[in-house]
């Protein structure tokens, strides 16, 4: 483990006497560590300066009572879409949640059950903070999921059962 440490620690030593940024990084192998909500950058006189990093969109409960977080996707760096799971109604529920909320923009959700012969389940609109929630029945099948917000997209398959 050292010798990675070291090289990683001289690498930014470099960058950083040459004036650039860094981006903080960890070993693969060194699960222990915690992330830190800012980053680091260095200013024409040497000095640190800490930048606050943009916060992560959080899962806002919209699609009711019973459903849990199963999953959940990147849109950009803009927002994330949740998926969620109701064990007793069988159902997935997904919405597309902003990191933070602003002036109405182009958003959507979107969510099927894949191989069941229905249509995808899709909310769109301009919105200031989240999309949907949309639901699907979908107890035996595996869900694809999209969002949408702005430009940026997002979206996987999975969550089969």
């Amino acid at each position: 483990m050292r010798p990675i440490h070291r090289t990683v620690t001289a690498t930014a030593l470099a960058v950083l006497a040459l004036g650039g940024a860094v981006a903080a990084t960890t070993p693969a192998a060194a699960d222990t560590a915690t992330p830190t909500a800012t980053t680091s950058t260095v200013s024409t006189t040497g000095t640190a300066a800490h930048a606050p990093v943009a916060p992560a969109a959080v899962y806002n409960g919209v699609c009711g009572t019973g459903y849990q977080v199963i999953g959940s996707t990147p849109v950009g760096n803009s927002g994330t879409v949740f998926v969620t799971w109701n064990q007793s109604t069988g159902k997935n529920c997904a919405v597309t949640v902003r990191n933070t909320t602003g002036a109405k923009i182009r958003m959507s959700v979107r969510i099927e059950a894949v191989g069941t012969g229905t249509a995808p389940v899709e909310d769109t609109g301009l919105y200031t903070s989240y999309a949907g929630p949309v639901y699907v029945a979908a107890r035996g099948h595996c869900v694809k999921w999209s969002g949408v917000i702005g430009s940026a997209t997002g979206g996987d398959t999975g969550f089969c059962g």
